[in-house]
């Protein structure tokens, strides 16, 4: 189906692969897991799982047990965490695919421990630094430390927690947390710990503990704001030429015609929208958004950026590309909507969101391309 598709989303596993040993290397001596939850962020679990396992990675992170299953079958010998906790009456499901449950209470330590008929099966503990998310608190993880050494309470095999503003390293929070999770690792001595994500690799080695957690920047998304990122671009999304067509000057554009033209243009209507996880709110006019941020998304094209116009529409979106070269650009060419020339951070500001949700919202409809080694 690749030639009737509207567009289409290269997946770079080189790269993926290339950011994963980069991440590890600045985490070294500690080990590196790599953050496989929404399906690969979005690009398959079938893909990025054996990419990483194939580099090197034994530890992964899923947000519930069915993507830890799985992973399982992608990665047999990996340690497998399951971040959202133990549900109970799912001991059956994580004791057959040997999945580790990231618990923050005694509640759910206690069910996980009573349905399993097994003090020994392994569990990780979630703690509560500063999230207010889920956790069990620094006094309480201390407390259940103090039992655990006399033997009242099952050992886990990581105690973990996640930083709340990693992404901006001059957060006080940062310290904060850092100095709060070490007096939980002193009490848990001999217990493997974990607190940095993709942006708290970038704090410093006083925050990579035993395992780091990076995510976003396995992907190529940017895990530190105001900085220049250092990772390589994973994912490019293009969108196909459907249509070009020459407007005059005062004609309006999209829904509710809320962008004039103010000069003859030349308009390349492409097959991708909302509906494909392109949002609405990139539009270069008529969304509220463009109140605060003034600049919508631009496509690239003929060696040149290329504005979007107008509402993005449920499955069509249009661009200015009046200023390429003529004839450089057909029906049926390719537009990338972002990769390597339009970094997908830039796209998502224009959305007011993040990377993540443009990665995790990627749509079906997309003929994927894979490129291995």
């Amino acid at each position: 189906m690749e030639m009737a598709a509207g567009a289409r989303l290269t997946i770079d596993l080189r790269a993926l692969r290339a950011n994963w040993r980069m991440l590890a290397e600045k985490s070294a001596p500690a080990r590196t897991a790599g953050v496989v939850k929404a399906n690969g962020y979005g690009l398959g679990l079938e893909n990025v799982v054996p990419a990483l396992h194939a580099e090197g990675c034994r530890d992964f992170f899923v947000a519930l047990a069915s993507e830890g299953v799985e992973a399982r079958r992608l990665a047999p010998d990996a340690r497998i965490f399951v971040l959202n906790g133990y549900f109970a009456g799912s001991a059956s499901l994580y004791a057959d695919a040997g999945l580790i449950p990231v618990i923050g209470s005694r509640t759910g330590i206690e069910a996980w421990h009573h349905e399993r008929g097994d003090e020994t099966a392994p569990f990780a503990l979630h703690v509560d630094t500063g999230m207010n998310r889920i956790g069990m608190t620094p006094r309480e993880a201390i407390a259940y430390a103090n039992e655990m050494r006399s033997g009242g309470v099952p050992r886990p095999c990581l105690v973990l927690t996640h930083i709340a503003c990693g992404d901006s390293p001059e957060s006080p929070r940062n310290g904060q947390q850092r100095e709060s999770f070490q007096t939980v690792r002193t009490a848990f001595e001999g217990v493997e710990s974990s607190l940095a994500n993709s942006a708290g690799i970038f704090l410093g080695p006083d925050f990579h503990c035993d395992l780091t957690r990076p995510g976003i920047a396995i992907y190529g998304g940017q895990a530190v704001n105001g900085l220049a990122n250092p990772m390589r671009p994973v994912v490019t999304l293009e969108a196909r030429i459907c249509a070009i067509r020459h407007v005059t000057a005062g004609a309006a554009v999209s829904y509710g015609a809320t962008h004039v033209l103010g000069r003859d243009t030349k308009i390349a209507t492409c097959a991708v929208g909302y509906a494909d996880g392109y949002p609405r709110s990139v539009s270069g006019s008529g969304v509220a958004l463009r109140d605060a941020v003034a600049q919508g998304a631009c496509g690239f094209a003929a060696g040149r950026r290329v504005p979007l116009i107008g509402r993005v529409t449920m499955d069509l979106v249009m661009f200015d590309i009046t200023d390429c070269e003529a004839g450089a650009l057909q029906e049926g060419d390719f537009i990338e909507l972002f990769g390597p020339n339009i970094p997908i951070d830039e796209v998502a500001r224009s959305a007011g969101t993040i990377g993540y949700e443009l990665l995790t919202g990627l749509s079906r409809r997309y003929h994927r391309l894979i490129v291995k080694d």
